[in-house]
Formats: structure tokens, C-alpha cells, sequence
């Protein structure tokens, strides 16, 4: 167990860290915006140079810097790894289920390398200078090639599949830390319920090997063992839960035979983005697109393990009838009573030792594929495939109109959730070449005047306090190389103890301390009480003046304004025409080109929409 002094000290050091970055992030952008709003001086943000065929990188990490749910979780995450104990994500623990991954990957994972590249290089694109400012993405580009080993292509690359490759990235480096938190909390605990057990198990007295209860030292030692084992089972208890990544979803599937009426197995899988593919038509919407994959499909030809179960089940049936063998009696009355038990059981494992036949005789039936989204993710990035294959492997783009919609409902009625629209990504161009823009909203205002100024509260009220994990042998971490393959060319296709601060307690009137009668202290009490009434009664009046402004005369009639107040609200009326509702308000990026945009603008791309970001509104 850690010295719970030096487990408070340390999260207390870290957490003011993250609070200093937090502001070094954020702060800087209030002031330019406060000090832009009263000096009608403009402020955009920072672009992005496009130095060897880039624009699909710079185009998702616009997109991606506009995201808020996606840096509150970066912030999180790398604040995390900054409080606890290094050992923790140094010491290597591989997943349970899956391939076991090399030394350097794991390590990699486990510390975390892209999620803090990646929240350096969106501050860096939220900054708000007041003058044009771009930089270069290839800082990012050089930590995402470490952390795979791989070069990234630069050779008209696909947005969607470098997004891709980021968010999946994103996910198995949350998963990693998630286990390494684990393994770490869980050594903990097995650690100090061992020497507890220990500790209770050691006789105070002992006489030839007996203590006063009797027991011998192998009772003892059996009753100490299984005494460790209950109480990690009851210290674990349920694992910590932690607000994962938010760009990951699930969504199940499932089959209906239209004949027998047997449903399939729900099969769940996980994405990070959602593909639609555009229909071949001149214009369609986001939903009819949706509709591919969530609507029911009817599929022929299909060969269901019930009915084929039902099918051998019969013929034996019919054999059992016409035979007079006993021996063949007893094996098919042997195979019936194991067919029953599959069906009622699982149909999709036959049973051993029955005799199904040949698959491609089995009976065709027609079924209906239903799919439906089990877990919503706060981020939902949706990528419309263009794509139309032809003769000889020849591709096409598809220029269908495809309108989407600002507010987004996802669900059935009970559990419908709505999502707001983000950003979008632009293409222009053939199938294969063209050019990418990206459209990112300007944040909502928050409780501060800079609209993309989170609240800390709104950060780390949410997150789960890190658990407090034990001192660790550390290794030596080394530092992943970069190679020349590829990686997007086309040949490579909690709960720690909380801070516990002790707050002065408000004392009651009846527990008030006795006031001293001294004269200076009366005299002193009488001023601060003269004071505090003073100031209850300007306000008072204050306010009371106010109210007299807007309040109606005796006359019913309101009170005409002085002809400098009638000025002041024209200004106002004109500055408040002129002014665009900050819903409304849209940065268009191209590259290194930034200029301002509207709802209707970005909602009238419905030609070069290749990809939607839409994020799930509170």
C-alpha cells in the first residue's frame, strides 16, 4: 500500500498541473475573444500547410479540432496518465483475448502515444490569433508513423481511412490503459488483502503446532488461503467504470428464417465510424442512406441451421417408422432425442455424432436481416461511400445529391437520441484526385465569453476519480523507430480514495461563539454591521431605479426614453442585425485558407458531402 500522504500530495500535484494546462489551453483564447468582441476586431483560426498532397490530413484534423466532447476526452486521458504512477503504464499487460502484440506496440498503446499527439495538435488548431496563422501537421504525422512504424503516404490518400486508422488508434489506446489501470488496482488489492489475511491468520499463541481454537498449522494455512481469495473477489468487486472513447458504438444484427420463425444469435460489433453507401440516384437524403443498413433486408436462398436440423430430424423420423433393424432404431431414436436437444438449446451447434447430410443439400429459405445500434456513441462520424465499381475493377465517383440534416434523431421512440451537426469534410474532384475541405462549426458560448472555453467542472466532475495504484518496478521505456512501409498505401492495405478536503463547517445560530463585549470589538461590529446594511440599501435602491425605468407611468403609458438612450438602442438594433447568431456561424478551411461560413452554405454541399460529424446534444 502507498503512503496514502504521498498518493494525496501526488494527485494533488498532478491535478494542478492539469488545471494549469487546462487554463494555458483555454485561457489565451478567452482574452483574444473577450478583447475581439469589444474592439469589433475579428479572430479566425489557425490553418494548415499543405506541403505534399495533405489535404486529406489537414481536413480531418480541422474536423476532428472541432469536435468538444473529443478534447474534453483527450484532456482526460492524458491528465490520467500524467497523475498516477508511471509503472503503471509501463508495465506491460497483454489483452486477454486476441493476438498477443508485440513489446514496443503494447508499449506504445499503453502510454499513449497519438492521444497526446493529438490533443497537442488540436490546441494548436484552437488557438485564435487575430491575424492569419497556419501550421504544419507533420508533428502529428511523425508521432502517428512512431507509433505504427510506418511511413504515411502521401500519394492522394483517402480522408475516411486516415480517420480511420486514428480513431481505431484512439480506441486501442484508451483499451490499453483501461487494463494496465486494472491489472494495477487489482495487484493492489490482492497485495493488502494477502497481508491482511496474514496478518489475522498468525496465532497469538501456539502449543505443539495447535493454537487455542485447535486448528493446525494446516487448517490454518487453508483458511488463511481461501480468506485471500474472498477478499479480492469482494475488494475487486465490479470493475471501474470510466467514460470511454467517445467515437466508439455498437451495433447487433440478427437473422429471422421467414419459414421456421428462428432468430439467430444477436452478432455485435463495434465502429468508430459509420459507412453509408449513396444509392445510384440523383439525389437522395442522409436518411434513405441510413436506411441501408437499419432497415429490414430480406435475403433469398439462404440456409437456416433450424430448418436443416428439422429437415434430418424428419427423415430419421420417416426411417424410424419403415425400419426393422433394432440396432437402427436405438441409433436414430439416439440422433432425435440429440436434434431435439440442439433445437431447444442452440441450433446453430449441431450435435456430435448425427449425420445432418450434405450442406448443399440443405433447404434454402428466405430470411430477414434486421440491424439495429445497441450503444451511441457522443461522437458520430459518418462516411458516405461514393464508390461505383464497374467492368474490369474500373471505379467512378457518385455525384448524387445527398441532403443532411442540421439535428439528427437516431433510436426508436423510446430511445431516441439527438445529434447535433459539427463539421462536415468536402470533396471535389474524380474518384481518383481532387481535394478536400472541411467545414467546422464555431463552438456554442459556454459560461465564459470564448465560446470554445470548456468549464472545468463540466471536464473532470464527469471522469471517474483515477485510481490510486501502488509504486511499481518501471521499465525503461524506448522509443518506437520509424520504418519505410507504408501505412496508407495501397500495397498495405475507479475509484481512488477522493481528495478528502475538510470544509469548514458553517456554525448555527445556536452554536455561534458568544460576541465579546469590549468596546473596541462592539464598536468595530457596529461599523462592519452600518456597512453591511449601507450596502443592502444602495443595492436595494439600485435596483429599486431600475425597475422605476421599466415600470409603466400612472398613465398606463411607458416612460419616453431621453433622445441619447433612443441613439444607443438604434446602435444596439443595428449591431444585433448585423450580427450573425452564433449557431449560425461555420469556419470553411482549406489548408491554409480560413474564412467564415453559414449554416445554409454548409448544408447546400450536397454534391461534395463526403463525411459528417455529428456530436449528441446533452
Amino acid at each position: 500500500m502507498p503512503d496514502r500522504s504521498a498518493t494525496v500530495v501526488s494527485y494533488a500535484a498532478g491535478a494542478s498541473l492539469a488545471a494549469v494546462a487546462l487554463i494555458y489551453v483555454f485561457g489565451p483564447n478567452f482574452t483574444i475573444d473577450h478583447e475581439s468582441t469589444s474592439s469589433s476586431r475579428k479572430t479566425t483560426i489557425v490553418g494548415l500547410r499543405n506541403q505534399a498532397n495533405d489535404c486529406f490530413i489537414n481536413s480531418v484534423l480541422q474536423a476532428l479540432a472541432g469536435l468538444g466532447d473529443l478534447r474534453v476526452y483527450l484532456i482526460r486521458e492524458t491528465h490520467r496518465r500524467r497523475i498516477e504512477d508511471p509503472a503503471v503504464y509501463q508495465n506491460l499487460v497483454q489483452p486477454q483475448l486476441g493476438v498477443k502484440l508485440e513489446q514496443w506496440r503494447l508499449q506504445g498503446l499503453q502510454e499513449g502515444l497519438v492521444t497526446q499527439g493529438l490533443k497537442d495538435m488540436l490546441d494548436a488548431l484552437n488557438e485564435r490569433p487575430l491575424t492569419r496563422k497556419s501550421t504544419s501537421p507533420f508533428p502529428f504525422v511523425k508521432v502517428l508513423e512512431a507509433a505504427f512504424k510506418q511511413r504515411i503516404s502521401r500519394q492522394q490518400q483517402d480522408a475516411q481511412e486516415f480517420l480511420q486508422i486514428v480513431a481505431e488508434r484512439l480506441k486501442d489506446e484508451y483499451r490499453a490503459g483501461q487494463r494496465a489501470r486494472a491489472h494495477a488496482r487489482n495487484a493492489q488489492l490482492a497485495g493488502s488483502a494477502t497481508q491482511e489475511t496474514q496478518d489475522e491468520a498468525t496465532p497469538a499463541n501456539k502449543s505443539n503446532g495447535q493454537d487455542q481454537n485447535g486448528l493446525d498449522d494446516d487448517s490454518e494455512l487453508e483458511a488463511a488461503a481461501r480468506g485471500v481469495r474472498d477478499a479480492v473477489g469482494s475488494a475487486c468487486g465490479p470493475p471501474e467504470v470510466e467514460e470511454g472513447f467517445p467515437m466508439e458504438g455498437k451495433y447487433e444484427s440478427r437473422l429471422e428464417c421467414q419459414t421456421c420463425r428462428y432468430k439467430t444469435k444477436p452478432k455485435e460489433e463495434s465502429f468508430c465510424t459509420i459507412t453509408l453507401a449513396v444509392p445510384h440516384v440523383s439525389s437522395t437524403s442522409l436518411n434513405a442512406c441510413f436506411d441501408g443498413i437499419f432497415k429490414t433486408e430480406y435475403i433469398d436462398d439462404f440456409k437456416c441451421e433450424m430448418c436443416r436440423l428439422l429437415q434430418a430430424k424428419a427423415n430419421l423420423e420417416h426411417e424410424l417408422s419403415r425400419s426393422t433393424s433394432e440396432s437402427f432404431k436405438m441409433q436414430a431414436k439416439d440422433s432425435i432425442e440429440k436434434l431435439s436437444q440442439a433445437m431447444e438449446t442452440d441450433p446453430e451447434k449441431p450435435p456430435e455424432g448425427v449425420d445432418l447430410g450434405d450442406i448443399r443439400y440443405a433447404p434454402k429459405r428466405k430470411i430477414a436481416k434486421t440491424t439495429r445500434m445497441t450503444i451511441f456513441p457522443k461522437i458520430l462520424a459518418i462516411h458516405l461511400s461514393r464508390s461505383i465499381y464497374g467492368a474490369g475493377q474500373m471505379t467512378q465517383k457518385n455525384s448524387a445529391k445527398v441532403s443532411f440534416p442540421e439535428r439528427l434523431p437516431l433510436g426508436g421512440l423510446v430511445d431516441q437520441h439527438q445529434y447535433k451537426l459539427l463539421g462536415i469534410i468536402t470533396h471535389r474532384g474524380g474518384h481518383n484526385s481532387g481535394h478536400y475541405e472541411a467545414f467546422r462549426r464555431q463552438n456554442q458560448p459556454s459560461p465564459y465569453h470564448n465560446a470554445n472555453t470548456f468549464q472545468q467542472s463540466d471536464i473532470y466532475s464527469k471522469t471517474s476519480t483515477p485510481v490510486s495504484t501502488p509504486k511499481m518496478a518501471a521499465r525503461q521505456p524506448s522509443s518506437p523507430t520509424t520504418s519505410t512501409p507504408d501505412l496508407l498505401s495501397h500495397s498495405s492495405a475507479t475509484e481512488v480514495p477522493t481528495l478528502a478536503t475538510e470544509s469548514a463547517a458553517v456554525p448555527s445560530p445556536s452554536d455561534a461563539p458568544r460576541v465579546d463585549s469590549s468596546p473596541q470589538r462592539s464598536h468595530s461590529e457596529a461599523r462592519e454591521r452600518d456597512a453591511d446594511a449601507s450596502s443592502l440599501r444602495s443595492v436595494a435602491a439600485s435596483t429599486k431605479s431600475a425597475l422605476s425605468r421599466l415600470a409603466p407611468t400612472k398613465s398606463g403609458q411607458n416612460s419616453s426614453p431621453s433622445p441619447s438612450s433612443k441613439s444607443q438602442q438604434a446602435t444596439a438594433a443595428k449591431r444585433a442585425k448585423k450580427r450573425k447568431p452564433a449557431s449560425d456561424k461555420w469556419w470553411r478551411v482549406s489548408d491554409e485558407k480560413v474564412r467564415e461560413a453559414k449554416t445554409g452554405e454548409v448544408l447546400g454541399m450536397q454534391i461534395e458531402v463526403y463525411m459528417l460529424f455529428y456530436e449528441l446534444e446533452k
